[in-house]
């Protein structure tokens, strides 16, 4: 952990992508959102989870869920992808729901 500051980790599949506000020196995920869940799940042939839109649901999801924990400055942690695409639509939109990174 940089600084004493948990990390936000993304994982992207082919279909989804996942994202977790991780503190190493608990070793405790704080919070954790992914395409999964909420509307998506119910309406899964409508909407798809491996597209832009969906990486920004969950990057606000994630943030709303870490800052209702306290937690409002990580370290963003792309894991190895570039940060394009829905990588960065997640980080853009963890950024204006409230997470400083």
């Amino acid at each position: 952990m940089a600084s004493g500051r948990p990390r936000l980790s993304v994982f992207r599949s082919a279909k989804n992508i996942y994202a977790q506000v991780i503190d190493d020196e608990r070793g405790v995920t704080l919070a954790a959102a992914s395409s999964l869940e909420g509307a998506d799940a119910k309406a899964k042939s409508k909407t798809k989870g491996s597209d832009k839109d969906a990486a920004a649901r969950v990057g606000a999801l994630v943030a709303q869920r870490a800052i209702e924990k306290g937690v409002k400055d990580v370290v963003f942690d792309r894991g190895g992808y570039l940060y394009h695409g829905r990588v960065k639509a997640l980080a853009d939109a963890a950024r204006e729901a409230g997470l400083n990174f």
